[in-house]
């Protein structure tokens, strides 16, 4: 489950490419495709190290103009589809 203390990169079970600023996403587990518009490929980019809620909260902040809460929401609902289609792993920061 995604807190705000979790640590995040993005599955091995998976390959992705850049498409013209967005990104394509393939599961090979369940063979299902995904697309991700241009701030989700910019998350998807963030995380393909491991990377901290705040770090990509603070990433976020400084690439876009956005409310602190809007981007807090946004990004959870993000993180949350995305650990429920298998895409990333999310550990807890104290475990790392």
């Amino acid at each position: 489950m995604v807190t705000g203390h979790s640590r995040v990169v993005v599955a091995k079970e998976q390959i992705s490419s850049d498409l013209d600023g967005e990104a394509v996403i393939l599961n090979l587990k369940s063979g299902v495709y995904y697309g991700l518009n241009p701030v989700g490929a910019s998350i998807w980019s963030l995380i393909q190290q491991p990377k901290t809620i705040s770090e990509i909260q603070d990433a976020l902040l400084a690439q876009y103009e956005v409310e602190s809460e809007q981007c807090d929401r946004d990004l959870f609902s993000m993180l949350h589809q995305l650990e429920a289609e298998g895409l990333i792993e999310v550990s807890d920061e104290t475990a790392a």
